[in-house]
């Protein structure tokens, strides 16, 4: 029994924090969690929490939104009732795949919406560096005789000025710039000479990219091709960096420490400044392949997609697999495409036993076209091992409709209502991983062991 700490349950997965607190000895505590009408989140903590260490468990499957906000008015709560420690345990982190922004090929965002500044014919577009001249302006020309041509002719024009410029109630400067910055004009004191007023005597100086016209420094009026100005496709779409945002919210909200597994990007961890324990989901992976696929050392671990290769190469390598990569040979230019991209197997599995691996699935659109591939390609069964299996939509309709011999999911979302409709579909138990690290938190040990896959 672990003294001096109280385990918070959310309403995203009641049966997981019921696992967590049957292994650690301690009964959930009574909070009332509920909404009112119009729909705002009501917390309400029924017991004290002064001077305990708090643990607070909410996945961010099905109601995100919902159960994210549920989870930062509880955090508060938690504060407020003087905490010594609120801990965030998260089996699957919310918004872990907006940790940055998508781009495609040329530098811009992917966007899934069409607007206004989308269309090929929209003139302009929002790079800021390096700064590129503006749509309507003329291209630029190029200078022959150099910069020293150049303060050569701005010398003669000084000494060609008339001395009774000086006279002027208005001095200016102008300058025509026509590599697409706009006019601009320097007033100065009256009583000043100025460099350039001859317009009154029909003898402009226009400066091109620096260079004074002139008779004898003359600049090409015909440029070539290459330095012609054509409007690039430019940012399709402002899109918000939400991983910044949520991690901000958990910080201001008074988390203390997160706990997660398997982050879909890694460098969601530098957002915090507080501590985050990214723990391991491949260790029971890979103890599934060990003890339920058999001839697993003729078998062959697949990643669906390059961004996964480091995540199956571990596997892969602590098991003395082979390994194989299903690239993607077009990449799509925008996220609606991305079910068009022709996928290439790179490595072989004909006549062997694929196991796909993967963080998470969502509509499983990845898993079930790499699957089709792998049975193209002359595999005899294919396994899809996943740690985080959201399915969403009709995900489920699509694993049993596919080349998918079985599913392994752990239950770090609620699967109970994925497992009754869906036969290929096996669940592994998470929650002994998450007791473990709670307990080796609160005790102030190591879990680094936490962290050993190999």
């Amino acid at each position: 029994m672990v003294r001096n700490i109280v385990v918070l349950g959310g309403s995203s997965h009641p049966q997981l924090t019921q696992i967590i607190c049957n292994h650690l000895g301690v009964a959930p505590a009574n909070v009332l969690l509920d909404k009112f009408s119009v729909g705002e989140t009501r917390v309400e903590i029924k017991e004290s929490v002064r001077g305990k260490d708090v643990y607070i468990i909410q996945s961010g499957g099905g109601k995100v939104n919902d159960n994210l906000m549920e989870l930062l008015i509880t955090i508060s709560a938690c504060k407020t009732a003087s905490a010594r420690q609120v801990t965030a345990v998260l089996p699957l982190f919310p918004y872990s795949r907006q940790s940055d922004i998508p781009y495609n090929k040329t530098g811009a965002p992917l966007s899934k919406a069409s607007n206004i500044y989308s269309r090929p014919d929209f003139p302009y577009h929002l790079e800021s560096l390096p700064q590129t001249p503006h749509p309507d302006s003329g291209p630029s020309t190029e200078l022959i005789n150099g910069v020293d041509g150049l303060n050569r002719s701005l010398s003669r024009v000084l000494m060609d000025e008339p001395s009774s410029a000086g006279n002027s109630p208005h001095i200016a400067r102008h300058v025509n710039h026509t590599n697409g910055m706009h006019q601009r004009s320097d007033t100065t004191d009256s009583g000043k000479s100025t460099y350039f007023d001859r317009q009154q005597n029909s003898s402009n100086v226009s400066i091109a990219n620096g260079a004074s016209q002139d008779d004898n420094y003359s600049i090409k009026s015909t440029p070539s091709k290459s330095n012609v100005f054509s409007p690039q496709p430019g940012y399709k779409q402002w899109v918000a960096q939400a991983g910044t945002l949520v991690a901000d919210l958990l910080t201001c909200a008074g988390a203390d420490h997160i706990i997660t597994m398997d982050l879909h990007d890694a460098q969601y961890q530098g957002f915090f400044d507080i501590p985050v324990d990214n723990l391991y989901g491949r260790p029971l992976l890979k103890k599934y392949i060990q003890y339920q696929i058999p001839d697993y050392q003729q078998a062959v671990i697949v990643s669906p997609d390059a961004g996964g290769a480091k995540r199956a190469t571990a596997i892969a390598d602590g098991l003395g697999m082979p390994f194989a990569l299903i690239h993607k040979e077009r990449r799509p230019t925008k996220i609606t495409d991305r079910q068009n991209a022709t996928m290439m197997l790179v490595g072989e599995v004909a006549n062997r036993t694929a196991i796909l691996i993967d963080d998470l699935a969502d509509t499983s659109n990845t898993i079930t076209r790499a699957a089709k591939l792998l049975k193209k390609e002359g595999a005899t069964k294919v396994y899809a091992l996943l740690t985080h299996g959201i399915l969403s939509g009709d995900a489920i309709d699509r694993i049993n409709a596919s080349a998918i011999d079985k599913v392994v999911v752990t239950n770090s979302v609620p699967q109970e209502d994925h497992k009754r409709r869906c036969p290929k579909l096996e669940v592994l138990e998470v929650g002994t991983v998450f007791a473990e690290a709670i307990r080796r938190v609160h005790h102030g040990e190591s879990i680094s062991v936490l962290f050993q896959y190999d």
